[in-house]
């Protein structure tokens, strides 16, 4: 566990000094043009000659300038102190003034997301272990679902997202929330249909003969052999399909024109040009997404333990 975690926080220590390292370069610009217009002295002189000269000149020909870049109200690249604080601002800060539910909130609009990605993982989750079920217990639906399934996976979820919204408005479909929760499950129910076709074929034709020697039915060998024997598999699915839900929830948000939800904030953020306001949320989600993948891995580590699998 001390390994594990030591080996966390030495790549989240790279990331942070790498991060800290490439605004400088990406927010140089910037800073001079606002120096430039508090009438400071900066080279070259005008903001077309600026253009022309790559990031790496112009921060060592204005290298007192350089530190001004990581203090921008409206930087290209934020700082991680920058992310941290607006994270802060809208979260525990919002919590601690009694406004945790405020439209502001990004606990408020975590909360939005979080309902539309539960719905599309539970109904991609039902309908990829139908699928796999169904795929594995017969040949025919096998040659027949399963090239189908590959192929939706090649369709952009930003082409297929306004076209359920259309589609789901002319049958009547009234909200934003059912749109969401089903672009949320098209990203989820393949990684899910996949891992549990593999884990229902991980028995062994040994273990398969062995259990036909005691006379055993079709439908027993899928409860005693075949679905124990999936379940490590079914797990690690579960785990690629959440975090591909929650991104799924996000995405349906894009084009609906929602004012709530983590996919709305980004939206938001980048329509008023507030880039703090967009990494914020783009943490919030990611922070999101690691609490729900450390909820089914200990729901795995659980379930195994019991049934004397190992995790």
């Amino acid at each position: 566990m001390t390994k594990t975690a030591l080996s966390v926080l030495t790549v989240l220590a790279a990331i942070v000094v790498i991060w800290y390292l490439a605004v400088a370069p990406m927010n140089i610009r910037v800073a001079l043009d606002q120096a430039d217009r508090a009438g400071e002295t900066v080279t070259p002189e005008t903001p077309v000659e600026r253009r022309e000269v790559s990031s790496w000149t112009l921060m060592a020909k204005n290298s007192s300038h350089i530190a001004a870049g990581y203090d921008l109200d409206r930087p290209r690249l934020p700082t991680p102190t920058q992310v941290g604080k607006e994270l802060w601002k809208t979260t525990g800060a919002m919590v601690l003034k009694g406004r945790t539910w405020s439209k502001r909130s990004l606990i408020y609009h975590g909360w939005v997301t979080l309902q539309s990605t539960f719905w599309g993982f539970l109904l991609g989750t039902t309908i990829g272990i139908i699928g796999a079920i169904a795929i594995v217990q017969s040949r025919v639906i096998e040659m027949s679902v399963m090239p189908w399934a590959i192929i939706s996976q090649a369709v952009p979820i930003v082409a297929l997202a306004p076209m359920i919204i259309v589609l789901s408005s002319q049958v009547g479909i009234e909200g934003r929330g059912f749109p969401k929760a089903l672009i949320s499950s098209y990203l989820c129910f393949f990684p899910v249909l996949v891992g549990m076709v593999k884990g229902l074929r991980s028995p062994t034709g040994e273990q398969l003969d062995l259990l036909k020697t005691y006379s055993a039915s079709g439908v027993q060998r899928f409860l005693k052999l075949r679905l124990p024997a999936s379940l490590p598999y079914l797990f690690t699915s579960l785990k690629i399909g959440i975090a591909a839900a929650l991104v799924g929830a996000i995405v349906g948000e894009l084009p609906t024109g929602a004012i709530s939800g983590l996919g709305a904030r980004i939206l938001i953020g980048d329509q008023f040009g507030t880039p703090l306001a967009i990494w914020s949320a783009l943490f919030a989600a990611a922070i999101l997404a690691g609490v729900l993948v450390t909820l089914i891995d200990r729901t795995q580590h659980v379930l195994l333990r019991k049934m004397g699998m190992r995790s």
